[in-house]
């Protein structure tokens, strides 16, 4: 295979004949009867060529299943957001990345096994007759003449770079930033919303950095729902005052915590809240109960972390055990509140003389990882791994963990056998 430029000051393209093909062949010193029958001659793109549009990208295993399977990749990024690709499933971060070679792109050119009909040179067989072929390779070169095809084969364009991408975590803060500057309070307070600030569910799917199911999983991390066809997240005392009341209705029926009956809970709070805004809170906070068909049971976890945050506002502190109690005092009967459930919402701060609890919401914590690091050890000069990770697993992708970004980002020390993690500088 050859290849030529293209004169830009000849008024028509040369092109290859099969004599120029054996000239070339012989200045490089090649045997001819040790090449296939096809020779495919490569012009470049002249000007007229119109191919900015193409561009060079590099797929995982997963990203190919999904083209192939019929699916679309989205390109997603706003103009001061940095380019991610996403599929039904995942998010790839996309950077540009320099080719060491040029890469051309040629359509329909052919490869080594299409290029011969001889079963003495084509790869497609592995049972060459081997003697025969040994026996015109001793021939004197004006004994056999090798037939020749010439085929032309245009370039469309010369790749330099491509797109690399690399799986990362869904970037769901700006989904929640949208959903906060329309938080519902109830139909009293609508007059104060701007309607332009209010999204459907496709305008936030086509506008934060996520694939479909992370987008999913977003939206249940903050809790929205669909009111008159936008989607919505509820101001939180707001949520909670709804919530508290739902759950009242526990002991107020005499239900047993995985008995709860749907529709009376939605009736009892009618003219408290509009029905929407109610069923929607029930269907986020409850799962259908394993012992009772057609009944239900609420979200111990869910059910705990809202009440923890009720307890926890910003800038108070609490002893451990007045904390817990308060936290357990003020659960349905048969709930029990763990530390568990403070993943990300507040920390356990025993740097002081007296082991204290206190508010720490991620989500309001700096999105650069080098500010978030900043931000944690201000706040507490020790960690542990298992008290940094919630705040920082947003920054791990498949080939870069927590105890990586540590490595990196901290200092490790070792008290009374405990690993900590304290400021790098």
């Amino acid at each position: 295979m050859e290849s030529m430029e293209v004169d830009e000051n000849a008024s028509q393209l040369y092109v290859r004949t099969p004599e120029d093909v054996k000239a070339i062949v012989k200045h490089a010193k090649l045997d001819e009867r040790q090449l296939t029958q096809l020779t495919q001659a490569l012009y470049f793109p002249s000007a007229d060529v119109d191919s900015d549009n193409l561009r060079l990208l590099e797929l995982d295993g997963h990203m190919l299943g999904q083209i192939r399977d019929g699916q679309t990749l989205y390109f997603k990024g706003g103009q001061n957001e940095k380019l991610v690709l996403c599929t039904d499933e995942r998010t790839y971060d996309v950077k540009g990345a320099e080719i060491s070679n040029s890469l051309l792109l040629v359509p329909d050119l052919k490869f080594a096994a299409a290029t011969s009909t001889s079963p003495l040179k084509s790869p497609r067989t592995g049972n060459a007759n081997t003697s025969l072929e040994r026996s015109l390779n001793d021939s004197a070169e004006d004994e056999l003449e090798v037939p020749r095809t010439l085929e032309q084969r245009p370039v469309l364009k010369v790749f330099h770079e491509y797109f690399e991408c690399r799986e990362i975590k869904p970037r769901f803060r700006k989904l929640g930033e949208l959903l906060q500057l329309t938080r519902y309070s109830g139909p009293e307070n609508e007059f104060c919303i701007e309607q332009k600030l209010l999204f459907t569910f496709s305008q936030l799917l086509d506008t934060v950095q996520c694939s479909r199911g992370q987008f999913l999983e977003g939206l249940n991390h903050y809790r929205a729902m669909e009111l008159d066809g936008r989607m919505r997240v509820m101001e939180y005392e707001y949520e909670y005052r709804i919530i508290n009341i739902m759950l009242g209705l526990i002991s107020e029926n005499s239900w047993a915590l995985d008995e709860v009956e749907r529709e009376e809970t939605i009736s009892a709070l009618k003219g408290i809240a509009p029905e929407e805004v109610v069923t929607g809170l029930f269907d986020i906070y409850t799962t259908p109960s394993e012992r009772s068909p057609g009944k239900f049971e609420y979200q111990e976890s869910m059910v705990s972390r809202i009440v923890a945050q009720n307890i926890l506002q910003p800038g108070l502190r609490f002893r451990n055990e007045e904390f817990m109690r308060t936290w357990q005092e003020a659960l349905p009967e048969g709930m029990s509140c763990d530390l568990k459930y403070l993943r990300g919402l507040g920390i356990c701060d025993k740097e002081g003389a007296q082991p204290c609890i206190r508010s720490l919401a991620e989500e309001l914590l700096p999105t650069n990882i080098n500010d978030r690091m900043r931000a944690l050890f201000k706040t507490k000069q020790r960690w542990t791994m298992e008290e940094m990770e919630p705040y920082i697993e947003c920054f791990t992708t498949p080939n870069l963990s927590v105890s990586t970004l540590l490595a990196k980002h901290a200092r490790s020390l070792t008290d009374g056998g405990v690993r900590y993690f304290v400021a790098k500088h």
